[in-house]
């Protein structure tokens, strides 16, 4: 929302062209060059760190809103994306705890305890992976901040997204291991010590360095060139690409890493 009056028409009308009371949020994970980071805004009505989301339109489908919402954020489209947990406790939102003075000097419109956003939520978790360094991030009238953090040093989240935060990282490092996540976060072209980097960083935790690339391979997801990579005296590993259509399949149908 960048401008008043589309604020004014989401507190006052969200209702008609929103779905009240069910929202989603999305743990955007970042990767380059072995670090792996978190993105998380700062809304002006809020003291903290939280997770970006938003709510579902009545005309969209439930992904075609976390791809908005993830777009809106980092502006790239169709990212991977992959709905990890449902987030309904009572308690959650902490909804007592609003402040309307708060909320009026960042959006310039009164709301009260009977506005449609002001209720119990249920939020639905999606998790997403890009290249950080390749992301645009955007702000917008009730944004104060957005930034990537090292997933090793996130502060203390609004609400329960330090729960979510967990629950998708754990989602994703167990996915790792049947989905083929990695083709928005190479090169083009690469070399196997980068993309055994890639899962090394985003599992956390070290890998067989030759027997896990052996398996991409095996699998048919990766394609060997003819091409080498000259990193230093004697160093020429040859690089390789993703075989995307049948990459895109083990997206579709999974397969066993591990």
């Amino acid at each position: 929302m960048n401008t008043q009056a589309e604020i004014d028409d989401f507190v006052l009308n969200g209702h008609l062209h929103y779905i009240p009371h069910v929202s989603l949020d999305c743990a955007i994970f970042g990767y380059h060059e072995q670090q792996l980071k978190l993105l998380l805004i700062k809304h002006k009505a809020i003291d903290g760190w939280c997770l970006p989301g938003g709510y579902i339109k009545r005309t969209e489908k439930l992904v075609e809103a976390a791809n908005r919402n993830v777009k809106e954020r980092t502006g790239i489209d169709n990212l991977f994306l992959q709905q990890f947990k449902t987030f309904g406790d009572p308690n959650r939102a902490r909804m007592d705890e609003f402040d309307e003075e708060k909320w009026f000097e960042a959006t310039g419109i009164r709301i009260t305890k009977d506005n449609w956003l002001i209720d119990q939520t249920i939020s639905i978790g999606f998790y997403a992976i890009t290249d950080f360094s390749k992301t645009d991030l955007q702000k917008d009238m009730l944004i104060e901040d957005c930034a990537w953090f090292d997933i090793n040093e996130l502060p203390k989240l609004e609400f329960d997204h330090d729960e979510m935060v967990s629950e998708a990282l754990h989602t994703m490092r167990v996915q790792l291991y049947h989905y083929p996540i990695g083709i928005n976060m190479l090169p083009e072209k690469f070399t196997l010590s980068e993309i055994h980097a890639l899962y090394e960083t985003l599992l956390g935790k070290k890998l067989d360095v030759s027997n896990f690339p052996k398996k991409l391979i095996a699998l048919g997801l990766l394609k060997k060139l003819d091409e080498k990579r000259s990193i230093g005296a004697h160093r020429s590993p040859h690089l390789y690409v993703f075989d995307k259509e049948k990459y895109s399949q083990a997206l579709k149908d999974g397969v066993v890493l591990s």
